[in-house]
């Protein structure tokens, strides 16, 4: 029953409460309007000269009738009133004539309780209609509740019979009867908006019962909330009955055999979006939601998120296909990368990354779990093996524009390898650690590709190096001429992995330099050969750093490489030696005996018994030393 708002002369309003008894009392609109104080009547009379008499000082206090307190809404009033004639009728009467009358003033006691009851019910239906009910009449139906609630508890500890109503259970008829208005409210939600109309029935009917649950929170928190007890939790108990609304209407959605675009959405709204709702600030502060379960439960969320992942996984992985498929075609065709800032870039790995990152986040969303988002980056590693295969199939047939590919492959790989190590959250740990044992082969694949050409042109210069010819100057200076001009042809990858191309590329020189010294061919006969063999090995070192330094090499220890090398040609003491040899050894444990013996042996006024005694103090050396961070370099130079 709606009640009517009442004019200057108030309407009569007859209406049929819940127990069927018509009734007519005379009511104001229980929402809007002002009603006088408890226990007192409007005066409207005059005065003469603008002040009122001193009787009219003080308000006249007078008592009202039950009807009067039900058209004032004065529901607490009301209920103590009843509670009061209940307490006298239900006194010890012995009495016949008295018992006689006790039962037709308890039929007439009943049916004023059951006309409360149903004026409060109608409060209560009206308590999430902003504008239908005011506070006042909302508060005193609540405290009405709360005051039968203490009556029934009474009565369970007399010892004798009670009235036929008790005990009255009028908390059960709050919660029953805000149960029934959270379902009207979601069967009726809020009219959707133009572009709701147009999406599926399903969505539309999600987000409609989303938008109701969002309005009448915070209506809750905002205004029924202060006609509530704070023992009572109303909000919490508000929240409790949309919950359990929403999740039986979602669960039976959620039975049938969703399209992918109703089956994401459903998932969005159990993982995100309906989190949200109960994360905002004003409701957050109100109610517990973390004390909620799931939206569906486990058994109907994992198939949902079984069909969503897959979907994801199908997709990403026709993407990165896609992608690879375009850069073999560009490829096949003999068209060459673009050029960006002077270097060959790709955008295949930015592409897959960008799809990587955005899809798996997006999925983190819609499952709500991390680990189940990194699930559809699964074909990732077989994705990367076909990249790793392109690669080879580029270097294999060698076309005119096979380098080019190369140089802007290898910006991919360093892409790749960075979102692997710092964006580790992304991806499966197996499927993180496979890709990135496939990387570093495939850079190294790509070193040597681009660097084969330099050694080719650089073999006349190597050996000479091996020969009595080193000791001249100019064979080292036209090694590093030569190195200064097949390095040209080495440019157009991104400047960080031209920079590691070039370190490489200073590595081997510097490896083949010494792997020909040790061949054995030079022979150092007395103190001057070592002194100046020891001062053009250290000059070959200052002049190569400097190149390599100039072509933006940062593998500047090589330098020391060499320097301790020459240290030990040009030392003439055997303690000496041992020191330094001891000294290279805890430097680069992959230092061996057959290193050192090849290197003493350029000093032919060396003994055998000198050497090995160098040789025992290097595997001394070498089992104290602890290899976790020392470099390496003697393990890629071959001596017989």
């Amino acid at each position: 029953m709606r009640l009517r708002s009442h004019s200057a002369e108030t309407e009569g309003l007859s209406g049929r409460p819940a127990g069927g008894r018509r009734f007519n009392v005379r009511l104001p609109k229980i929402f809007g309007g002002q009603r006088r104080p408890s226990g007192q009547h409007a005066d409207n009379t005059s005065t003469t000269d603008g002040h009122q008499s001193p009787h009219e000082e003080e308000p006249r206090k007078v008592n009202l009738t039950f009807e009067q307190m039900l058209e004032e809404q004065l529901f607490c009033e009301a209920s103590q009133l009843l509670i009061k004639r209940e307490e006298r009728l239900f006194g010890e009467i012995t009495e016949a004539d008295a018992l006689k009358r006790r039962e037709e003033e308890a039929d007439k006691l009943a049916a004023d309780y059951r006309q409360l009851a149903d004026l409060i019910v109608q409060a209560l239906k009206l308590s999430l209609s902003p504008g239908e009910v005011s506070v006042e009449a909302l508060t005193s139906a609540v405290k009405a509740i709360n005051q039968e609630v203490v009556q029934d508890k009474q009565w369970k500890q007399r010892d004798r019979t009670q009235p036929a109503w008790r005990p009255s259970e009028w908390k059960k008829l709050h919660d029953d009867t805000l149960r029934s208005l959270v379902e009207q409210h979601m069967d009726n939600p809020s009219t959707p908006s133009a572009i709701e109309m147009e999406q599926s029935t399903i969505l539309k009917d999600i987000h409609a019962m989303g938008r109701q649950l969002k309005e009448d929170l915070l209506l809750v928190v905002r205004t029924v909330k202060n006609c509530y007890p704070p023992e009572m939790n109303i909000c919490n108990f508000y929240a409790s009955l949309y919950h359990q609304n929403l999740s039986a209407r979602l669960r039976k959605i959620a039975e049938f055999v969703l399209e992918d675009k109703d089956c994401t959405f459903l998932l969005r709204w159990v993982n995100e979006f309906y989190p949200e709702i109960l994360q905002k600030p004003e409701l957050a502060a109100d109610i517990d939601g973390e004390a909620l379960e799931k939206l569906l439960p486990k058994e109907l969320l994992e198939p949902l998120e079984d069909q969503y992942l897959s979907k994801q996984e199908e997709e990403l992985t026709t993407y990165i296909g896609r992608v690879l498929d375009e850069a073999k075609e560009k490829w096949s065709k003999g068209e060459e990368p673009t050029r960006e800032d002077d270097c060959y870039a790709s955008p295949l790995a930015y592409d897959i990354i960008q799809v990587v990152s955005g899809m798996v986040k997006s999925a983190e969303r819609v499952v709500g779990d991390q680990h189940k988002a990194q699930s559809i980056t699964c074909q990732l590693k077989d994705l990367m093996q076909s990249f790793k295969n392109f690669q080879n199939d580029i270097m294999k047939q060698s076309k005119a524009n096979s380098g080019a590919f190369i140089k802007a492959n290898l910006g991919c790989i360093k892409q790749f390898s960075d979102v692997l190590q710092q964006q580790s959250h992304l991806f499966p740990e197996d499927v993180r650690k496979t890709c990135l044992l496939i990387l570093p082969d495939m850079k190294q694949s790509a070193h040597r590709y681009l660097l084969k050409p330099v050694h080719e042109a650089l073999k006349p210069h190597y050996r000479k190096l091996g020969t009595n010819d080193w000791l001249n100057k100019p064979v080292f200076e036209n090694l590093l001429a030569g190195i200064d001009q097949e390095v040209q042809d080495l440019q157009g990858s991104p400047d960080s992995c031209h920079q590691e191309l070039i370190g490489q590329l200073h590595q081997e020189v510097t490896t083949e330099y010494v792997k020909r010294l040790l061949k054995g061919e030079i022979k150092l006969k007395d103190k001057k050969q070592q002194q100046e063999a020891y001062e053009l090995m250290k000059d070959n070192a200052e002049h190569l750093c400097k190149l390599f330094d100039h072509l933006s090499s940062k593998e500047d220890w090589l330098k020391d490489v060499l320097t301790k090398i020459a240290e030990v040609l040009k030392l003439q003491d055997l303690p000496a030696i041992q020191m330094h040899i001891a000294s290279l050894g805890t430097a680069f444990p992959d230092l061996s005996e057959k290193h050192v013996s090849a290197l003493l042996k350029l000093k032919t006024n060396l003994s055998r018994a000198d050497r090995k005694a160098v040789k025992a103090t290097l595997s001394d050396t070498l089992r104290e030393t602890s290899c976790v961070s020392a470099r390496t370099f003697f393990s890629d130079v071959q001596v017989k």
